[in-house]
C-alpha cells in the first residue's frame, strides 16, 4: 500500500508543470490573407492548420452537439466522470475487451496536449491528476474553447472553425444542424469518418448524434428529422486554398522580416490585390502564352511570362502572376527576374530631354554611328555600331517621332547631345538603380523586374508623381493587440504638365507606332514596348487614366524567343486581351487621360504640338500656337 501511495504520489507531482500547457494556452495559428474585399486569398500554416474562435462566437447548437456526443454529464463533474467509468467497464468485462470509453471532454483535452495514445494504467492516472487540475484552475467555458480549438477533425483540419470553413466553407454560425452534426462526428475516428472521402460513414454517425440529440430532449422531432434528411455539400478544398500563390509567396517575403512567426501566430492580413482581377491576369498570361506556342510554333519548355498591374494613384498592387504555372514553376518572375528592358527605357531617357527643354516637335538625328569601346591595348579595342530595327536610316525627325517607333539611333544620337552623364543622373533621379556607364544602357541592356518597372511607369501614369509598390494593406492579430496600416508612399518628380507630354506621345504609340496590337475598345491607352537583342524578352508596358499594367515574355533560359517576337507582338496582345475582360468587372475605371491647365498647343508644319513653360516650341518663328 506505502509502494503504491508513493507510485500516485509521484505520478501527482510530475504533473505539476503539465497543467501549464493547457492554461496558458497557445497553440499554433494559422494566418490568413484576404484579398482588398476580404476575400480569402489564402491560409498559411507550419504544421497545423488552425483558425481560432472564442467561446463567445461559438454557436449554442455546437456546444450542445459536442455535450450530447462526447460527454452528457460535462458540467455535473470535476474531469471525471465515475457513472461512465463503472458502466464501460461492465460493458468491456462483458465483451471481454475494451468496446468503450468513459473519458471526458477535459480527460480528452488533456489526452490532446499532452499524452501518448497508449493504453497504461500510468498514463490513465496522469491524465485523471491533470484533468483534476485543469478543472480547478479554468471554468468549464474555457476548457470548452480549448478542446474545440484543439480538437483534430480530419483532412488537415484542427479545430471547429476550421473545419467549418474546410469542408462547407462557411463561418460557424451559418452552420446547419446537420453539418454540426458532420463536424463533430469526426473526433472518435478523423480519417474513418472523413466526409471528403467516406461520406456515407459519416452521415450515418452523425444522425445517430442527432437521435441522442432528440433522446435527450434538445432537439425537437421536427428538428431531428429535417437534418437527417439533410445532405449537405461537403468541399474537398486544399489545406490552403490558395488562389494567388505568387502574391502570397510575395507578401510572405514582405512580412517576414517584420513578423517571424507569420505562419503560427494566426495573423490576419489584407491585400491589396483583387482577385477577381488575379484571376484574370492568371488567365491572360495563360492565354499569351498558349499564343506564342500555337500562333508562333514558339516550344522552348522554357517559355514563361510575368504580369503586373497596379493601381496607378496609390501603388497597390491589383495582380501580380510571376510565372503560367506556379506547380510547374513557383520562381516568381515578378520579383525574381531581372531582365534587360530593352526599349521599354526610352521614355526615361526623353522624359529627360524634354525636362531639359526639347519639345515633342524638336528634330533630332536618325543616323548611324560608330562608337569605339577601348581595350585595355589598341588591338582589344571594340567597336559598336547600333541600329534601328528596320535597319534603315530617316535624317532628321522629331523627337516624337522617334519614340513612338522606337528609333534606336535616333535615342543614341539624343543622348549624345545632351550627354550619357545627365542620362545617367536622370535616370537614378527617377529610381533606376546599378546603372552601367555606358551608351548601351538608353536601349535598355540593364535588367530589371516587372515589379520595379511597374513602380517606374508610374512617373508618367501618375502626372510625375512615382508610387511605391504596395501588397499589403493591414496586419492585424487580435490575440497580440496588433492592428498595422500601409500608407501610400510617393515622390513627387515632375510637374504633371511635363508628364502629361510623355503621356501624349505614349497614346500615339498605341495609335500607330509599336504597341498598335495593345489597343483596347473604349479607352484611351498608353505605353511602351521593349524588345532585347536577339529577341530574347518582349516587354509591353503600358497604362490607361488608373492603372500600370507590364507584362514579360521570354525563356527562363535566355535563349532567343524567335526572329521579330517584340514586345509589340509577345506581349501587347495580353495586355488587350486582359483589360477587355477586366473592364467587364470593373466598368467604373477612368476612359480617358486628363489634361493639366498648364499644357498648350501649337501649331507646326500643318500638326498639333504640345508645349509647356518647360519645354517651348523648338522654334518660335515658326509656330503658331492654338491655346
Amino acid at each position: 500500500m506505502v509502494g503504491v501511495l508513493l507510485f500516485v504520489l509521484y505520478l501527482y507531482n510530475a504533473t505539476r508543470f503539465d497543467v501549464e500547457k493547457i492554461i496558458y494556452y497557445n497553440p499554433p495559428l494559422t494566418t490568413q490573407f484576404f484579398d482588398r474585399n476580404h476575400k480569402l486569398v489564402a491560409n498559411v500554416f507550419a504544421q497545423e492548420n488552425r483558425l481560432y474562435v472564442k467561446f463567445n462566437d461559438i454557436p449554442g447548437r455546437v456546444i450542445e452537439t459536442l455535450i450530447a456526443t462526447e460527454d452528457t454529464g460535462f458540467f455535473e463533474h470535476y474531469g471525471f466522470n465515475v457513472e461512465a467509468i463503472m458502466r464501460a467497464l461492465a460493458k468491456d468485462i462483458k465483451a471481454g475487451k475494451k468496446v468503450e470509453g468513459a473519458s471526458t471532454i477535459t480527460q480528452q483535452l488533456v489526452k490532446m496536449l499532452y499524452l501518448s495514445r497508449e493504453k497504461t494504467l500510468q498514463r490513465k492516472i496522469k491524465e485523471l491528476f491533470i484533468a483534476l487540475k485543469v478543472e480547478q484552475l479554468l471554468t468549464k467555458e474555457q476548457i470548452l474553447e480549448r478542446y474545440l480549438n484543439q480538437v483534430y477533425l480530419g483532412h488537415g483540419y484542427y479545430g471547429i472553425k476550421t473545419a467549418a470553413q474546410g469542408y462547407f466553407h462557411k463561418p460557424l454560425n451559418k452552420l446547419t444542424l446537420k453539418e454540426i452534426a458532420m463536424i463533430i462526428a469526426l473526433p472518435k475516428a478523423p480519417s474513418f469518418y472523413d466526409p471528403t472521402k467516406r461520406y456515407n460513414q459519416n452521415v450515418a454517425r452523425a444522425n445517430l448524434i442527432l437521435k441522442r440529440m432528440y433522446t435527450l430532449g434538445w432537439i425537437s422531432r421536427t428538428e431531428y428529422q429535417n437534418a437527417v434528411f439533410q445532405k449537405p455539400t461537403v468541399y474537398n478544398s486544399t489545406l490552403t486554398r490558395n488562389k494567388a500563390p505568387y502574391v502570397v509567396d510575395m507578401a510572405l517575403k514582405e512580412l517576414k522580416a517584420t513578423y517571424p512567426d507569420i505562419k503560427t501566430a494566426g495573423y490576419e492580413v489584407v491585400l491589396s490585390i483583387d482577385l477577381p482581377t488575379q484571376q484574370i491576369a492568371r488567365k491572360s498570361l495563360r492565354w499569351g502564352y498558349d499564343r506564342l506556342r500555337q500562333k508562333y510554333d514558339i516550344n522552348n519548355t522554357s517559355l514563361n511570362g510575368a504580369m503586373i498591374t497596379i493601381d496607378s494613384a496609390s501603388g497597390d498592387i491589383l495582380s501580380a502572376v510571376g510565372g503560367v504555372d506556379y506547380k510547374q514553376s513557383s520562381f516568381n518572375r515578378v520579383i525574381q527576374s531581372q531582365r534587360s528592358i530593352g526599349s521599354a527605357v526610352k521614355p526615361f531617357v526623353y522624359q529627360i530631354a524634354l525636362d531639359l527643354g526639347y519639345n515633342p516637335a524638336t528634330k533630332i538625328p536618325d543616323i548611324s554611328r560608330t562608337y569605339k569601346i577601348k581595350g585595355d591595348t589598341p588591338t582589344e579595342d571594340k567597336f559598336w555600331k547600333p541600329k534601328n530595327y528596320e535597319k534603315d536610316t530617316l535624317g532628321f525627325i522629331t523627337l516624337r517621332e522617334a519614340l513612338v517607333h522606337s528609333r534606336n539611333l535616333a535615342t543614341i544620337n539624343l543622348t549624345a547631345a545632351i550627354g550619357l552623364d545627365t542620362v545617367i543622373n536622370g535616370l537614378y533621379h527617377f529610381g533606376f538603380d546599378n546603372i552601367p556607364q555606358n551608351m548601351s544602357i538608353v536601349l535598355g541592356s540593364f535588367g530589371i523586374t516587372p515589379l520595379k518597372i511597374a513602380q517606374e511607369y508610374t512617373l508618367f501614369s501618375n502626372y510625375g508623381t512615382i508610387v511605391k509598390h504596395r501588397l499589403i494593406l493591414s496586419v492585424k492579430n487580435d490575440k497580440k493587440g496588433l492592428q498595422v496600416s500601409y500608407p501610400i508612399k510617393s515622390y513627387d518628380i515632375l510637374p504633371d504638365y511635363q508628364a502629361y507630354l510623355m503621356i501624349d506621345i505614349l497614346k500615339d504609340v498605341v495609335r500607330k507606332g509599336t504597341g498598335r496590337k495593345a489597343r483596347v475598345p473604349n479607352i484611351e491607352v498608353a505605353g511602351k514596348t521593349g524588345t532585347t537583342n536577339n529577341f530574347r524578352d518582349g516587354w509591353w508596358c503600358g497604362f490607361t487614366p488608373d492603372t500600370t499594367t507590364i507584362v514579360w515574355f521570354g525563356n527562363d533560359d535566355n535563349t532567343p524567343l524567335g526572329k521579330n517576337m517584340t514586345g509589340g507582338r509577345v506581349s501587347a496582345p495580353v495586355f488587350s486581351y486582359f483589360y477587355q475582360h477586366y473592364l467587364t468587372i470593373h466598368p467604373e475605371r477612368k476612359r480617358t487621360f486628363d489634361i493639366p491647365s498648364r499644357v498648350r498647343v501649337f501649331n507646326v508644319d500643318g500638326h498639333r504640338e504640345l508645349f509647356t513653360n518647360i519645354s517651348p516650341p523648338p522654334n518660335k518663328s515658326t509656330y503658331v500656337p492654338i491655346y
